[in-house]
């Protein structure tokens, strides 16, 4: 017990000292607030901005959350497709590989085509992103389930369906969580992306018009704003992946 809270002493300690010595070299160095602010403008940017910077934080959010859970739903069937079907494997994963490698950058003037400009091409673009992780860790999860298992299910005249309910999605719990925590960081990239080039509201959006009029101390916060979001997400994840699948953690303290 004392060994993990000295650890998260000292990974707390580490963290605040780098924006000390963010904050140091800035003055030292005398760097203008239009090349690098010093944390402590960002926070004050942050505090006298938050009326305005919280209705592009919560539409961001929303987004995202939107664009993650479809991705989630789509990237868990199409996983269990993939791993349980080798027809699947070979029609469904060569699109999937093509369709992860184009930037998203270059799918958004489609979506705004399609759409309209607004909502919508932020909740696709944060879902295509961050479906191939959670594809393919499910699909590795259920390649990997012991063929011993599927024989002790055979023998009890277990059905496909069975297997895959019974010993497959549980097997591959592990990488459906390692994927949702990967996938939630890109859904905000995704988000992002659409709203700096396709929205009126949003944290990119927001971001775009401050750099425009050189307010880089804004651009910072809502750089602050995101990692904060996407820090809190991740550490919630994690925490429900230690009530879901606790027993497949072999070292404390690695989620």
């Amino acid at each position: 017990m004392m060994d993990a809270i000295r650890r998260r002493a000292a990974s707390i300690s580490l963290i605040l000292g780098v924006f000390v010595l963010w904050e140091v070299a800035c003055i030292v160095f005398g760097i203008s607030s239009l090349i690098l602010p010093r944390p402590s403008e960002i926070l004050t940017t942050l505090y006298n901005r938050a009326p305005g910077i919280w209705p592009h934080a919560q539409q961001t959010l929303t987004t995202t959350l939107t664009g993650f859970a479809i991705g989630v739903v789509v990237g868990l069937i199409l996983g269990a497709l993939i791993g349980s079907s080798r027809l699947a494997y070979d029609t469904a994963y060569p699109l999937l590989v093509g369709i992860s490698s184009i930037p998203k950058v270059a799918v958004v003037p489609i979506f705004v085509l399609w759409f309209g400009a607004g909502t919508v091409p932020a909740v696709l673009t944060a879902m295509i992103i961050c479906i191939f992780p959670i594809v393919v860790n499910v699909a590795t999860g259920l390649a990997t389930v012991e063929p011993e298992l599927e024989d002790v299910m055979k023998s009890m005249k277990a059905s496909k369906l069975d297997i895959l309910w019974n010993v497959a999605l549980p097997r591959a719990m592990p990488y459906f969580f390692a994927s949702l925590k990967v996938s939630v960081t890109l859904a905000f990239v995704g988000s992002v992306v659409a709203e700096t080039v396709a929205s009126n509201r949003g944290v990119g959006n927001m971001m775009m018009i401050a750099s425009a009029s050189f307010n880089v101390p804004l651009v910072f916060a809502g750089l602050f704003v995101l990692a904060t979001m996407g820090v809190s997400l991740y550490v919630i994840f994690s925490l429900i992946e230690r009530r879901v699948v606790g027993w497949a953690m072999r070292k404390d303290g690695l989620a």
